[in-house]
Formats: structure tokens, C-alpha cells, sequence
């Protein structure tokens, strides 16, 4: 990476993160707090994840604890299993890590969870606040990851040209209404929006969350842009990487987050944040 380039790092806006979760701890002393992190089957990447949270939280002085399933489970037996987990007085914020194989309906999950509990953001009331603009919901963890790295290094967002590279309901989507919220303008771009180079370079801020590993080059940023990565890919030699050619931009973008070190970090401690914020909904409802 070139000097012209500053990286954004995630670890120091993950400390800052730590700092206002261990204020709002204080608040809540003796009121039991208890991730569910759900996973079915063994995919690598929910592994990875998995074992990212628990480090995070565990160094944020909070407990998760892992539900797994089998690949083969059936509908029925998995929505029973969830039900319990949903129910369970003791856990106060549900990880659901997706997506599920494909006989369970991943839609009859999102509507049975509790939005108190949804600390990722996928139930539709979850997603109705997000899209309204009610803070009182919780946004997706890596959505709301965004937002905060963009803010710890004081990069305006009000007026700003952000083009966003991914339509999914996981990032590009609700990270849309997070970044008009903050009266940014806002160009969504997927597969088949024409002239994507062109459009990506007008961006001053550019979100790449496509999930094609080093698919951004540096002909897709505009001078000075600030690029931030959402990729979280494994390229041929097994090395992980984002959807940027973190290289190649060196000395074109002015500010970039490197991948791994970059969003992934403050994911997770979005994650924590939303466990605790959780457990304060549920302890003033009691």
C-alpha cells in the first residue's frame, strides 16, 4: 500500500466501540446478558465469523454461546429448535448466521424472531425501522459497521456522492438508507447497471460489497476517493481478500480499508453493541 493512501483500520474504531459498551454495562450490572449464535452445518466462512464474535465479545467482557445444527436438519425440527431459543428468557440477542440450507424457509425465521432480540437485523420490523429511519430497530451489524468507520475518522457523509456496489438486503440495501439518513446521495449499482466504471468513479465515497473478490480496480475510483471495502473473499492461494485490489487503488483513493483489519473488525463489535443495547429493551420491559 502507498503512503498517498491512509488506511482505515478497524481496531481503532472498535476500541472506541469498547469504550461506550463498557458505559452502558455499568448500567446494567447483575442483569444477565447471553448471545445465541445459531449456525447450521459448517460452512467456512460462518466458522470464521462464529470464532470472530466470540473473540470480540469475550474481549468485551460478554458471553455467547453457539447452537449448532446439523447440514440435513429438517423445517420442522430446526423451527422447533429456534422457537426454544427465541423464547429462552436468559438470551438476550440472537446471531443468526445465514444463509440456511435451502429446506428450511429462511423467511418463516425472519418473521418468528424477536425484533428485541434481532441483533442483526433481519426480521421485517427490523427492517421497516431501518427503512423509515427509526433508530429504536437495529440495523445490520455490517451495514451499521459502515456508518461507524465513516464517522471515527470524521469523513463527512451529509451531501457526499456515495455509490454503494451490491444490492443485497445484507449491506447495500439498509447501508442505502443508513448513508441517506446521514443526507448523503446515494447510487445503488449492481450486475447489470450500465457503465459501472463511470458511475463508481463520480462516487466520492464507493462501498464495494459485491462479494467478487478484487473486482474493483483502480478504474473504478474516482481521484481522492475514499473506498470502503465489505468484501470478505478467499482468493486462489486461500488468503483472504475484499472485493477491492487494495493494490492497485494505492495512491488513486486517499483513504481505503483494508481487508482483513478493516469493516470485519467493527462488525463484530457493532454485534456487541446491539447485544448490549438489546438487554437494555428487555430489562426496561421488565
Amino acid at each position: 500500500m502507498g503512503t498517498d493512501t491512509a488506511l482505515l483500520k478497524g481496531a481503532e474504531v472498535s476500541a472506541k466501540i469498547k469504550e461506550q459498551v463498557t458505559e452502558e454495562l455499568k448500567k446494567l450490572q447483575g442483569f444477565p446478558i447471553k448471545l445465541a449464535i445459531i449456525r447450521v452445518g459448517e460452512r467456512p466462512d460462518d466458522l470464521s465469523y462464529e470464532r470472530g464474535a466470540k473473540k470480540k465479545l469475550d474481549s468485551f467482557g460478554l458471553s455467547a454461546e453457539s447452537y449448532v445444527f446439523p447440514e440435513d436438519i429438517t423445517d420442522q425440527e430446526f423451527k422447533e429448535a429456534f422457537r426454544r431459543i427465541n423464547q429462552d428468557e436468559e438470551i438476550t440477542g440472537i446471531l443468526l448466521l445465514r444463509p440456511l440450507p435451502k429446506q428450511i424457509c429462511e423467511g418463516d425465521i425472519e418473521e418468528m424472531i424477536d425484533p428485541r432480540k434481532d441483533l442483526d437485523g433481519i426480521s421485517p420490523k427490523n427492517i421497516a425501522k431501518v427503512f423509515a429511519g427509526d433508530e429504536t430497530g437495529f440495523a445490520p451489524c455490517t451495514a451499521e459497521a459502515v456508518i461507524q468507520v465513516l464517522k471515527a475518522y470524521h469523513i463527512p457523509l451529509e451531501g457526499k456522492r456515495v455509490v454503494i456496489v451490491g444490492r443485497s438486503m445484507v449491506v447495500g440495501r439498509p447501508l442505502s438508507m443508513l448513508m441517506l439518513k446521514e443526507n448523503a446521495t446515494v447510487t445503488i449499482c449492481h450486475t447489470r447497471t450500465r457503465d459501472l466504471k463511470e458511475t463508481c468513479r463520480n462516487g466520492e465515497i464507493l462501498v464495494a460489497a459485491a462479494g467478487r473478490a478484487r473486482m474493483l480496480d483502480s478504474s473504478y475510483v474516482g481521484k481522492d476517493g475514499v473506498v470502503i471495502d465489505v468484501g470478505i473473499n478467499v482468493d486462489e492461494d486461500g488468503k483472504l481478500c475484499g472485493d477491492v485490489d487494495i493494490a492497485s487503488i494505492s495512491g488513486k483513493a486517499s483513504m481505503a480499508t483494508p481487508v482483513p483489519g478493516g469493516v470485519g473488525a467493527v462488525t463484530t463489535a457493532v454485534l456487541a453493541q446491539h447485544l448490549v443495547r438489546a438487554a437494555g429493551i428487555l430489562y426496561r420491559k421488565q
